[in-house]
C-alpha cells in the first residue's frame, strides 16, 4: 500500500483519459487541462473511461514517477464531471480511493471484500 505525506497536494482529473499516455502525455494533461505545474510537487490522478485503470503522476525533484493500477474486478469510484476539470484530494482520501472506499458513501465496495 502507498502512503502519502500529509502536506502533499493531490489533484484528481475528473474527466477520463487515454491510458496509453505515459510520462509526457500525462505531464501535458496536468499543465494544459488541469492548469497546474507538475514540478511544484503534487500528485496528479487520472482514470480511464471504464474506471478500471488509474495512473498517478508525481515529480520528486529528480525525475517523474508514473504509478499505475489495473483492477481485476470492479471500478474505481469517481466524481461526476460538471464544470470542474479537477478536484483536490487529501492524502487520506487518495489512500481510501485506491483501497476501494467509495468516498461519497464512505463504505468499502463489495468487490474489494475477500
Amino acid at each position: 500500500m502507498l502512503t502519502f505525506p500529509s502536506a502533499l497536494r493531490i489533484f484528481l482529473a475528473v474527466e477520463p483519459v487515454d491510458m496509453r499516455k505515459q510520462f509526457n502525455g500525462l505531464w501535458s494533461l496536468a499543465e494544459e487541462k488541469l492548469k497546474e505545474n507538475p514540478r511544484h510537487g503534487a500528485v496528479f490522478v487520472f482514470v480511464n473511461k471504464d474506471r478500471d485503470r488509474i495512473k498517478l503522476l508525481y515529480w520528486d525533484g529528480t525525475g517523474v514517477w508514473v504509478f499505475a493500477k489495473r483492477l481485476e474486478k470492479g471500478r474505481f469510484s469517481w466524481p461526476v464531471g460538471g464544470d470542474e476539470t479537477k478536484l483536490t484530494l487529501t492524502p487520506p482520501a487518495l489512500t481510501m480511493l485506491l483501497a476501494g472506499i467509495d468516498l461519497k458513501d464512505g463504505c468499502r465496495k463489495a468487490w474489494y471484500e475477500g
